[in-house]
């Protein structure tokens, strides 16, 4: 991190979300940025790129805290499904193939089976704008980087979702779990994450907060 830590501001930055998908253009990648005042985004953007290649095109999704969300200067609102049953799901896995990345696995599991599917495209910050936009019902992940998700749960936020880490807890940024639904979805689905979450700590598996920069001052006024 470069600049003033003692500001209470942060800009959080992904310039390519969707490593892989891009190298192979596959259409899944897009571009994050936001900014934070301490641990809260007040204003986040997303261009997923989507098509393919010959074909490629851009959406453009953004947010400001209290101020809504859009794609394309269009207002989002997140779905009203209210039954796992007819949810859509999506969820992804990091490089790193270790505790929680098998929990993720039973998840992923449990959840196909009891939807109607559950997608794993590669992008978070893509995935929770598809959230926000109402295509798919939630989305869920550990161990996410805090630019892989400021502007996503904002946006996601902003267009009626409703975030919290996978055991139910206050979310920030800087946490290791994400869980992002709309309303109706979120305790059916946090049944099943909540157990898994705390499987994993019982185990040793360290899910604190991570990747806070050295002096940024996220205690006064933030989810932490």
């Amino acid at each position: 991190m470069s600049g003033d830590t003692a500001s209470d501001y942060l800009w959080c930055v992904d310039p390519l979300d969707g490593t892989t998908n891009f190298a192979h253009g596959y259409p899944s990648f897009g571009v994050s940025v936001a900014v934070l005042r301490r641990a809260t985004p007040v204003a986040g953007v997303v261009i997923e790129f989507a098509g393919g290649p010959g074909a490629w095109v851009t959406k453009t999704f953004a947010a400001s805290r209290n101020g809504g969300a859009t794609l394309d200067g269009s207002p989002l609102s997140v779905s009203r499904t209210a039954d796992v049953r007819r949810s859509l799901l999506v969820t992804g896995f990091g490089y790193e193939h270790d505790a929680a990345w098998e929990a993720n696995l039973r998840l992923f599991r449990t959840f196909t089976g009891a939807s109607q599917g559950v997608r794993r495209l590669g992008a978070a910050s893509v995935d929770m704008c598809h959230v926000a936009l109402g295509v798919v019902d939630a989305f869920w992940e550990y161990r996410l980087k805090p630019w892989d998700v400021a502007a996503g749960v904002l946006i996601a936020e902003e267009a009626g979702g409703r975030v919290t880490t996978m055991d139910g807890l206050p979310y920030s940024v800087f946490q290791r779990s994400v869980l992002v639904t709309n309303d109706a979805l979120h305790g059916a689905l946090l049944a099943e994450t909540d157990p898994a979450t705390a499987a994993l700590r019982e185990a040793g598996v360290d899910l604190s907060p991570w990747f806070v920069p050295e002096g940024y001052g996220v205690h006064t006024g933030a989810q932490l």
